[in-house]
């Protein structure tokens, strides 16, 4: 392909596709279900971008391990089943406040360098996660949460739909994305499983004439 003929993607094409919102995956691992009283062990957030065919793929990816905000709840089952040990002498993780700080941060400016007004968290079970980034804004009274304070995307429902499976590492196999189990739960692994697949349904229903709505 010669100069002349290279497409440039348009600022806004990211945009247009989820009205003006930029999806951005999200995956919390907790010491239990409850966003009020449970703490945060780990996060990550995955940012997405488009290229200038209109495919949705991965941008980067923000992690960070978390102390334990105190006087939080950790059950010893939510543990067990993470496989994480908050209290590792050689676990490198940092204040609650400062993490999200930091990802908001860098969620605001993906959010304008893609032309959008706000982020729309992407999640699987997003309820789940949703309620603890929203909890933990809070909590620390921090006033430019990017993200929509009540609308999400939700890979469970979208995997059940496009694959006819809920569980993550389900829905990962019939798309024929990798999925390790012993590196399940990892809130890194988890998030970036989740964008591949969020990624993979949005361009499959592009593929199969579903966007743009007008384009015979």
């Amino acid at each position: 392909m010669n100069q002349s003929e290279v497409k440039e993607t348009p600022d806004n094409l990211l945009a247009d596709r989820f009205r003006t919102y930029l999806p951005v995956v999200v995956d919390i691992e907790s010491g239990g279900f409850n966003s009020d009283t449970d703490a945060i062990l780990e996060i990550a957030a995955v940012i997405l971008s488009m290229d200038s065919a209109g495919r949705l793929e991965i941008e980067q990816t923000y992690f960070h391990r978390i102390i334990p905000f105190d006087g939080l709840n950790i059950e010893e089952a939510a543990l067990k089943f993470t496989g994480i040990n908050p209290y590792h002498p050689l676990r490198i993780a940092r204040p609650e406040k400062d993490v999200f700080q930091a990802m908001f941060k860098l969620v605001r400016e993906a959010v304008k360098r893609n032309s959008c007004k706000r982020a729309i968290l992407v999640g699987h079970n997003a309820h789940f996660d949703h309620g603890f980034v929203n909890a933990a804004s809070e909590r620390h009274g921090l006033k430019r949460n990017p993200f929509h304070p009540f609308s999400s995307f939700d890979t469970a429902s979208l995997s059940g739909l496009a694959y006819g499976q809920t569980v993550l590492a389900r829905a990962c196999e019939v798309a024929s994305i990798e999925f390790d189990n012993d590196q399940a739960h990892s809130a890194r692994y988890d998030a970036e499983k989740t964008a591949e697949l969020f990624c993979k349904i949005v361009n499959r229903w592009q593929a199969l004439g579903g966007w743009p709505p007008n384009e015979k």
